[in-house]
């Protein structure tokens, strides 16, 4: 039988390589911290259900409210990564600035917050400010692009 197949040549010689090579570089640039964009956005997700979640006392409903915008907030950020990344990786700081606030705001926010939650605002602000830190970090390597 004969070998129909069609064979590939070496693409290392066509003559559009070095201008392909620029489009795929331009169209991959600044999506190294993809794989952030996820987590960030179930984080908070979970930011915002976590009142209904850990049950959240009747007393603590500035808490509960803090932690549905917070967690919104978080999820509109990871959403931006997503759909604009070339402009929203400048906000990846803001990232950093949640997760500080988080970890401080039962605090501020609550009046002599359970431990419970205590613990779980402080785990969503480490989080929130190492996903944070991991945008922020790869973005600045990725530099302006042209």
């Amino acid at each position: 039988m004969a070998n129909v197949s069609p064979t590939r040549g070496d693409m290392s010689t066509h003559p559009d390589v070095p201008e392909m090579q620029a489009r795929y570089a331009r169209m991959l640039g600044g999506r190294d911290v993809a794989l952030v964009d996820g987590p960030v956005f179930l984080l908070g997700l979970y930011c915002a259900v976590s009142p209904w979640i850990l049950h959240y006392t009747a007393s603590q409903p500035a808490l509960m409210t803090h932690n549905l915008i917070v967690g919104i907030a978080i999820g509109l950020l990871a959403l931006g990564f997503t759909a604009a990344p070339a402009r929203m990786y400048g906000l990846s700081w803001a990232m950093c600035a949640l997760g500080i606030w988080m970890i401080i705001a039962p605090w501020v926010v609550g009046d002599s917050p359970d431990a419970g939650v205590a613990v779980n605002n402080i785990i969503i602000g480490a989080l929130a400010l190492i996903l944070g830190l991991m945008c922020t970090v790869t973005a600045a390597k990725s530099g302006p692009q042209p």
